[in-house]
């Protein structure tokens, strides 16, 4: 599903990904965790194509293509997701309205026949139930005045919607409870798929209590530095990133 090779990128001069490489099969899960500053969501940024990333070295391989090559609103009809890590506010476009557009945008790009208001909207309030998200706020304008718990149902909410081939979930955890981690976490797990695949970044275990992956990678100054399975992202909550740190040094990690 998703090759990265020496990936290396900067933003406003500085580099952040040091020769980053990862393999993420059709299929599966994989948990990405590390501390502050290690380079996790400056991934999750340059795979979707965000402006301000450059990369200066490497490669991007999406189901076979060269992912670097594909304009943002390209990939995402190809079906690549990002759940942000802090949903803006969108003033004035319902969250109904922006999502029928998005999903229809999709649906172009396929060939397929666009879905009319009255059908989205049948769709959309059962796949609200999943992540107990009151219908009333499809009619609001996205994100506007929402609490953090509701803005990261509603990016859940859109993954659902959109059935992303590859979703990458940018601490999607973060500023939750523990009701809300649980109603997200559940969301997230309707998607797993043998044909869909998952990317998520986490600081916490906590979300791997509930998302288990297949694959847990430690990223540590803009490199994968550890990979292990869901016993790893345990080991880090008892010992934090120190061990780690100390196995780079001494040449034995990985």
């Amino acid at each position: 599903m998703l090759s990265i090779k020496n990936l290396h990128a900067s933003v406003d001069g500085k580099e952040i990904l040091k020769g980053l490489t990862l393999e993420v099969p059709v299929g599966q899960v994989h948990a990405i965790m590390g501390p502050n500053g290690s380079g996790k969501s400056t991934l999750s940024r340059v795979i979707c194509g965000h402006p301000d990333y450059v990369v200066t070295e490497g490669s991007i391989t999406y189901e076979g293509v060269d992912l670097l090559a594909m304009p943002i609103e390209e990939r995402a009809r190809k079906g690549i997701f990002l759940s942000f890590q802090h949903p803006v506010e969108i003033p004035g476009i319902s969250t109904a309205y922006f999502l029928r557009s998005a999903l229809n945008a999709q649906h172009k790009a396929r060939g397929e026949p666009e879905i009319d208001a009255i059908d989205f909207l049948k769709v959309a309030k059962e796949k609200a139930k999943l992540v107990e998200l009151p219908a009333a706020l499809l009619n609001r304008p996205l994100n506007e005045g929402f609490s953090g718990g509701e803005k990261k149902r509603v990016e859940i909410f859109q993954m659902t919607i959109l059935e992303p081939k590859l979703a990458i979930l940018d601490e999607t955890d973060s500023g939750l409870d523990i009701d809300a981690l649980r109603v997200v976490a559940g969301g997230i797990n309707t998607m797993r798929s043998p044909t869909r695949s998952q990317l998520v970044i986490t600081h916490h275990q906590r979300l791997l209590d509930y998302i288990v992956p297949d694959v847990t990678h430690v990223l540590m100054d803009g490199r994968i530095v550890k990979t292990g399975g869901k016993e790893l992202a345990h080991e880090l909550e008892e010992k934090g990133y120190d061990w780690v740190k100390r196995e780079v040094a001494a040449g034995v990690a990985l």
